[in-house]
């Protein structure tokens, strides 16, 4: 290995909120995979821990990038999916180049001089040479409901990525339903309960180490259901969905991706969304995802809290880390609701939703950051998972930046 990996952001960074609040871009999951480990495992280094130049709060929660000795340093711009084509470019180019698209830094291979000052002062493309390439629509992220529109094509390509064999074992799980097996894909320990229908007619399926598939629910591909993560019963898994590592997620679902440790355990529908990490979603709760008359969906600029208009037909919810609705909440089509929210109400919330909200209907009144912690921690001791201080510190300054 003649170079290590240093993620990097952009001034795109806001159009991500309120994901990356809690979590650099490259942690964002697309697919099956994060974004830095698509890259990671294309350019060879999938058994490396992604590492980036963190923002001040994050520096202790995720991995900050330090330079390995007589090594090249790679800088890559997370916002842009790799393909092959693109990641042999990346790895042939030479020490202080760059490639862009429309001048956006794309990745560089750069010295360890370079990298110091770009640490401190972000990337110059005036410091290396560049070779312009063009980047396909569907392999650059600008915003946060693109995750949502990419994922279909990204869990086929990252099943392709990760070199998986189809489900080839007829009789291992004989009392559940596989429509065309050759599109699926089961790995070691996940288990397929009697009378479960994996429909892969339309696209793969993958379905992830310890995953459990209850009875009589159906998943239709292209959709992937994570390591230890379970869909319940009666579930209704639509296309282009992706339930992340450890969730458990009932109802009808389509086209949303579910970071991890999030529940939406019950009956509802979500739709055209994204939910982060620790979520959870009470029983009947709802989202929209098109407007009565059929028009684009506007939503609040995360930056200059100002509606605007998306020029999208289907966006629902986006929802920040931590957050959680109540029995028969309703979630307005482009709602953006921040981290550590508690949404709930037999009436829409406000579609902007600042972190640490307590909101009913239209009231909002800030949730006071010990109770909020208290609740975290109780959440996470639930899947055996401890609140550390660097995690709690992330919280507080966010707490302490938000609207209250």
């Amino acid at each position: 290995m003649k170079y290590t990996i240093c993620f990097s952001e952009d001034n795109f960074l806001e159009n991500f909120h309120p994901l990356t609040l809690t979590r650099p871009v490259y942690d964002l999951r697309v697919g099956i995979l994060t974004l830095g480990q698509k890259w990671l495992r294309i350019l060879g280094q999938h058994d490396t821990e992604p590492a980036g130049i963190q923002r001040g709060h994050l520096k202790d929660v995720f991995k900050t990038f330090s330079p390995s000795e007589g090594k090249q340093i790679l800088w890559i711009n997370p916002r842009f999916i790799p393909d092959d084509s693109l990641a042999l470019n990346v790895k042939n180019l030479t020490l202080n180049s760059a490639i862009t698209c429309d001048g956006t830094l794309i990745a560089a291979n750069i010295s360890p001089k370079i990298h110091e000052k770009w640490s401190l002062d972000g990337p110059d493309t005036a410091d290396v040479g560049c070779d312009e390439t063009d980047i396909p629509e569907n392999r650059i992220l600008n915003n946060s409901w693109e995750l949502f529109q990419r994922n279909g094509e990204q869990i086929k390509f990252d099943i392709e990525l990760l070199q998986l064999e189809p489900h080839t074992a007829g009789d291992r799980f004989p009392h559940a339903t596989l429509i065309n097996p050759g599109q699926i894909y089961i790995e070691e320990g996940a288990k397929i309960e009697p009378g479960a229908l994996l429909l892969a007619d339309s696209g793969p399926i993958y379905i992830g180490k310890r995953a459990r598939i209850m009875a009589q629910s159906v998943v239709r591909g292209p959709s992937a259901v994570c390591n230890d993560s379970v869909v319940k019963m009666g579930a209704k898994i639509y296309e282009e969905t992706t339930i992340g590592p450890v969730c458990k997620v009932g109802g009808e679902v389509s086209n949303v991706i579910f970071h991890s440790y999030s529940n939406k355990g019950h009956d509802g529908y979500a739709g055209n969304s994204v939910f982060g990490q620790w979520c959870n979603l009470g029983a009947d709760t709802n989202t929209s995802n098109l407007k009565n008359n059929y028009g684009t969906v506007k939503v609040f600029d995360w930056k200059t809290k100002k509606e605007f208009d998306t020029g999208q037909q289907f966006i629902g919810t986006i929802m920040g880390d931590h957050s959680k609705t109540g029995i028969n909440s309703m979630l307005n089509t482009g709602t953006m609701c921040g981290v550590c929210c508690n949404l709930f109400s037999d009436k829409y919330p406000p579609k902007f939703v600042p972190s640490f909200s307590w909101v009913s209907g239209q009231d909002i009144v800030p949730y006071h950051f010990e109770k909020a912690i208290e609740a975290m921690e109780k959440m996470m001791q639930r899947r055996h998972v401890q609140l550390a201080v660097p995690y709690r510190n992330m919280m507080q300054a966010l707490f302490q930046s938000s609207n209250f």
